[in-house]
């Protein structure tokens, strides 16, 4: 098995999958580390593709990405824990699509 290069993934729908899919496996499972493994692996995949676009890009998404995880909690006391996830999910990938896998 091999990795798609870094400029073929398409790392909007990932970060998608490591934020939405990292809360589904800690929520259904009941194992935090768990959700926050799905998480991290998905960040660091991306985080291959976001490199190739130069550091402050890597940076910048990395932090997006992060930030969005941390963002979520605070805002699921406000509007619900499934909402919270999709309003930093779709931020979160709208932000990759434009800096990172929006061809020329």
């Amino acid at each position: 098995m091999s990795l798609r290069t870094a400029a073929d993934v398409d790392t909007a729908p990932l970060t998608v999958l490591g934020l939405a899919g990292g809360f589904l496996v800690a929520d259904q499972t009941g194992v935090r580390p768990a959700g926050g493994a799905l998480f991290a692996a998905v960040g660091a995949y991306c985080a291959r593709s976001w490199a190739r676009q130069g550091l402050p890009t890597a940076l910048g998404l990395g932090t997006v990405y992060a930030a969005a995880m941390g963002l979520s909690h605070p805002l699921a006391k406000r509007i619900g824990a499934w909402p919270a996830v999709a309003v930093v999910s779709a931020a979160t990938a709208t932000a990759a699509h434009l800096l990172s896998d929006r061809k020329s």
